[in-house]
């Protein structure tokens, strides 16, 4: 069949599996995703050999070291993902959830009640992780899914579909609750962003250029995770033992994803005292850094920064480094440059540390803490799905709630409108 047929029939079973899935219970669909972690344990040998034919083609086509980072899968990372999913079926039951409920003057109850969103397409490109994550809550919140993947990642994404269907089915879901689009033809990605009616909500996971595509020619409602160029800021009365240890974590623990720092203020009463350890540190861990005229001053020798770089997501060992007047300046740095994903400041002084929470404006805003800690798992959701920089409907990491909707319910005893 064209690609066209395929993505079209994929979403009609995924729709009617978004259906079946309304009369699945709870117990029902923990025993799957319990099912589906212990099935991605059970075939680890064979997701590693697919995944292996997956890097020798991302090796052949040149392609980034960062992005092969993602790619590549692992003893330890199929681990994290079946206990994700794990993690996920122990979780409470957001479908049915009354999160509201108040009475009116004519005795009729109203409430808010969470509710399956429907089908949900996701188009990411190089994790292969995302094909269990993204199933594991869909299917939590009573939602089918539809999967494409990127080309670079096709042989892993079968295999592990292959799986997580097979569990899925064993539990007594519907095979459709979980599709995917096994076609590399990138037509098949326009032909998905054309069937409103079949598919309820896009979530694009990739680079920029690839959620700009989806953003702009989707007639489905797209969530959105634009580049993540994250900050810290060390402030003038910062533990700067404790900054440093931040700063490297931050930067190169996995400099690869969007929750890594790409931008290191640093307040000018600390900056001599501050910066030669840290930079020294984050040179000695491979990272080339991009300093301003200030930095440079205080250390010699790097690269001097261009206005342009502070709006860079790198996703690679590349920092840029700047010394700046006090927490205004350092606001108006982010704001101005970063992209609403995650920030943090570094200080002990507990005004600034308010100041910063409110006058930031991203999805996520930590204190003394490394921004790599904004991911849905570390703060207690489960895997998540993606980290959405939209304001509307879900901010940040987006787990179990965020895949609902709410729908209003009342109760009445026959109230009629006067």
């Amino acid at each position: 069949m064209d690609v066209r047929e395929l993505v079209l029939r994929r979403a009609q079973e995924a729709k009617e599996g978004s259906r079946a899935l309304l009369k699945a219970t709870s117990a029902q669909k923990d025993a799957a995703l319990r099912q589906m972690a212990q099935a991605l344990l059970d075939a680890q040998e064979s997701l590693l050999e697919e995944n292996r034919k997956d890097i020798a083609y991302a090796h052949d086509k040149g392609l980034s070291k960062a992005l092969i980072d993602r790619l590549t899968l692992n003893e330890k990372r199929i681990q994290e993902m079946a206990q994700g999913l794990r993690e996920v079926a122990a979780m409470a039951e957001p479908v049915g959830q009354v999160v509201r409920m108040w009475q009116r003057p004519n005795g009729m109850c109203v409430g808010r009640m969470r509710v399956p969103i429907g089908v949900i397409g996701i188009i990411y490109e190089a994790r292969p992780n995302v094909t269990a994550d993204a199933t594991g809550l869909c299917l939590k919140a009573g939602n089918a899914v539809l999967l494409r993947g990127g080309s670079e990642a096709l042989n892993s994404n079968r295999a592990i579909v292959k799986v997580l269907k097979e569990a899925a089915q064993a539990q007594g879901l519907h095979p459709g609750a979980v599709s995917f689009i096994d076609s590399t033809d990138r037509a098949a990605v326009m032909e998905m962003l054309k069937l409103e009616g079949l598919l309820d909500l896009i979530i694009p996971r990739g680079g920029e250029g690839l959620i700009r595509t989806v953003t702009e020619n989707s007639r489905i409602p797209v969530l959105k995770h634009y580049k993540g160029v994250c900050h810290v800021f060390v402030d003038r009365d910062a533990d700067l033992i404790m900054a440093e240890e931040i700063c490297l974590n931050a930067k190169v623990q996995r400099p690869g994803t969007c929750n890594a720092m790409e931008t290191l203020l640093v307040d000018a009463p600390v900056a001599e005292g501050f910066l030669p350890k840290v930079l020294k540190r984050l040179e000695q861990a491979g990272v080339l850094l991009k300093g301003c005229p200030r930095t440079l001053g205080i250390y010699p020798g790097i690269q001097e920064v261009k206005e342009e770089d502070y709006y860079q997501e790198y996703l690679d060992l590349v920092l840029n480094v700047r010394v700046l007047e006090g927490l205004e300046e350092a606001v108006k740095h982010i704001n101005t440059y970063g992209s609403a994903h995650t920030d943090a400041i570094v200080t002990m002084n507990y005004q600034r540390a308010m100041r910063f929470l409110r006058e930031v404006d991203s999805a996520a805003v930590l204190v003394n803490a490394s921004t790599r800690l904004h991911d849905g798992a570390q703060f207690g959701l489960g895997a998540e799905i993606g980290i959405s920089t939209d304001k509307i409907h879900a901010r940040g990491s987006m787990g179990l709630q965020e895949l609902t909707s709410l729908k209003f319910i009342v109760l009445g005893s026959g109230q009629l409108r006067e």
